[in-house]
């Protein structure tokens, strides 16, 4: 044995005075070298692609980039995603201008009711019939929830009618109530319209407002409430009875019916429980106010 082996396998003499020496052990065969892994054979390259140069290293591929043929999501760099800029020019320009309009619109409806509930002043003394046309009926204000004592009174609207008998008298029948018509039309009506709920509760708080106490118009708006609430009657008489749709109405008179609310049972408030009656004139119907007029 060389001295190689030696080296590697030491032997291990027990120090015997007297035995032959212990047999040595036999030489273990050297471990094989694990295999080094097959190199990868580099890509082709694309045809017309010039030759990378020998000894050139190759560009590395990114550690965490898309894979390969994924769509590229990223926006461009410096260009808005969002909002208006994100448009091209034409559509914002349409945008800029519908944004510009409805603002304008919005600051015009905000004066205009302003100068409504606003105290008299230099600019409802000129254009006051302005104001009034754009606030009514659909914008008019109604402060009377928020007033320091609310309106605690139930207002009925009644008529009667006055008509034609097939002998050439006159009848007159009883009085029918207008506001329990349209409490009837709303009661167990999910969606009930603007004029079932206000047109004719909001045309006699108008009519009330523009009159005296002896039911003398004050100025045009009086004129304007008492004709808007004549045309409301005229096209509702047909709904009181088969008697009056069947006639010939001569005649209308209305009144309101006004009790007040009863106080909750604990409360010590003692209110009067009798109705006050507010009597109208007669009003002579024509076709204009039926609608069925040339100026209707």
């Amino acid at each position: 044995m060389d001295r190689y082996d030696e080296g590697a396998h030491p032997r291990q003499v027990a120090a015997t005075p007297d035995g032959p020496p212990p047999a040595e052990d036999p030489p273990r065969p050297p471990e094989a070298a694990p295999e080094a892994a097959p190199e990868a054979a580099p890509e082709a390259a694309p045809e017309g692609a010039p030759e990378a140069a020998p000894g050139a290293a190759s560009p590395a591929a990114p550690e965490h980039g898309p894979a390969s043929g994924a769509p590229n999501t990223s926006a461009a760099p410096g260009r808005p995603t969002a909002g208006i800029t994100a448009l091209s020019l034409p559509y914002q320009i349409a945008a800029a201008l519908a944004l510009a309009l409805v603002a304008v619109g919005a600051l015009v409806h905000l004066g205009m009711v302003f100068l409504h509930v606003a105290p008299s002043n230099t600019l409802t003394k000129q254009h006051g019939r302005a104001v009034d046309e754009w606030i009514y009926p659909e914008f008019e204000q109604n402060w009377k929830l928020f007033a320091p004592n609310p309106l605690q009174q139930n207002i009925d609207v009644q008529v009667r009618v006055d008509l034609r008998t097939a002998e050439g008298g006159v009848r007159t029948t009883g009085w029918y109530d207008l506001s329990g018509l349209d409490g009837a039309d709303i009661r167990h009506n999910l969606l009930p319209s603007h004029t079932q709920q206000n047109e004719l509760r909001r045309a006699w708080d108008f009519y009330s407002s523009s009159h005296d106490n002896a039911n003398r118009p004050s100025g045009l708006r009086g004129e304007l409430s008492e004709s808007y609430l004549r045309r409301i009657v005229a096209r509702r008489v047909d709904r009181l009875s088969a008697e009056v749709r069947e006639g010939t109405v001569e005649r209308v008179q209305l009144r309101s019916s006004t009790t007040n609310v009863q106080p909750p049972p604990w409360s010590t408030e003692k209110v009067s429980d009798k109705p006050v009656y507010r009597v109208l004139p007669w009003w002579t119907l024509s076709a204009k106010d039926a609608g069925t007029g040339a100026d209707a």
